[in-house]
């Protein structure tokens, strides 16, 4: 094993760079993983979410253990992980009331030095709160939608979803897709998708959609009505992350119904809302930062399962070298869903796939 590796860093929207960084050292109690597939996410085109630059790209891997320090026990060298970018603690206030991804400690602790590289570093508190071995009936594809989508099914537990009812997404790119796959695994009876994108609108309802919407050629509240007996949703998720999409959205929640929020907004993007109907109308607004353990042993066990059509989720594959590129149709948000970077190549089997 080479002391240097190749990784993806994020200098600025424009500006990703294939640098040589070096292969990162472990301790006692850490491993080294070799890099199989790291997905690419849409938070990652939110200049302002952006803590510091520059910063290796991607924090949706999946890898082989190459190296384990002398005092690890539970893994060994040729295990396939998931571990979560991002782990928590049980010992303080807010996880102790379950807010785990709310606490600052949840966001300090980084995989070493991110996703799209050819190797990383995983520490003790990594392996202990959530880390796991992948079932071989999981490939590494399907295993790349972990992260992501176990934040979709983070999100739906708050829903307040009955069995039976109507849950209306809205947007449509690859977390919005989770949402409508997800949805009816909580209960949901219809599931209509909303999205100016036809073609994104088409994938929906591979995904589940029992509707779909596009309110830039029909009435968005009308066709909800005209398609669920006259009512608005009794759950509404918003996942385009813009004040307009917000307020749309708002207009679609049945009376008691909840407006689940999947994506922030920007910093000082205020949202104004209509003092009479937020009394009245007794809708419940809810949201839910990224995901948890808890969350990730769900969503693992789905995909164990066979209940989640993962690998249908993935939608282009690039090789490190073309970072940039897959970045770029990321940030455009076209014709993609999840997009795949590979490290160490394209495996054969997945290059026509």
């Amino acid at each position: 094993m080479t002391q240097m590796m190749k990784a993806a860093v994020y200098h600025s929207l424009e500006d990703i760079r294939l640098e040589e960084r070096p292969v990162p050292e472990i301790g006692a109690e850490e491993i080294l993983l070799r890099t199989l597939a790291c997905g690419l996410c849409g938070g990652e085109t939110m200049a302002w979410y952006k803590k510091s630059e520059p910063k290796v790209l991607g924090h949706e891997p999946i890898g082989e253990v190459v190296k384990v320090g002398s005092e690890v026990t539970d893994f060994k060298v040729g295990d396939r992980l998931f571990v979560n970018h991002h782990v928590g603690r049980v010992d303080s206030h807010l996880s102790r009331r379950g807010h785990f991804t709310r606490d600052p400690f949840y966001s300090s602790m980084k995989l070493d030095p991110g996703g799209v590289c050819e190797y990383y570093r995983v520490t003790a508190q990594h392996l202990r709160m959530d880390a796991h071995k992948l079932p071989e009936s999981v490939s590494t594809e399907a295993a790349v939608t972990i992260e992501p989508w176990s934040c979709v099914l983070s999100g739906l537990k708050v829903c307040n979803i009955q069995p039976g009812d109507t849950v209306a997404v809205v947007g449509a790119g690859f977390m919005g897709q989770g949402f409508v796959h997800l949805a009816p695994l909580f209960g949901a009876g219809k599931v209509v998708a909303l999205d100016f994108s036809d073609w994104r609108l088409e994938k929906a309802k591979e995904f589940g959609a029992t509707h779909t919407i596009n309110p830039k050629t029909e009435d968005a509240v009308q066709a909800l009505k005209a398609v669920n007996n006259g009512r608005l949703a009794d759950t509404v998720i918003v996942i385009a992350p813009f004040p307009q999409a917000w307020a749309d959205a708002e207009k679609l929640v049945e009376v008691g119904g909840t407006m689940h929020l999947g994506a922030p907004l920007a910093p000082g993007t205020d949202w104004v809302r209509d003092g009479s109907r937020a009394y009245f109308d007794q809708i419940t607004i809810t949201s839910r930062y990224s995901s948890d353990h808890t969350d990730t042993y769900s969503y693992i066990r789905l995909l164990e399962s066979g209940r989640i059509m993962a690998e249908e989720a993935i939608s282009h594959r690039f090789e490190i070298e073309d970072s940039a590129e897959a970045f770029e149709m990321l940030r455009l948000a076209e014709k993609s869903l999840k997009i795949v970077v590979y490290p160490h190549g394209i495996p054969e089997e997945m290059k026509n796939a």
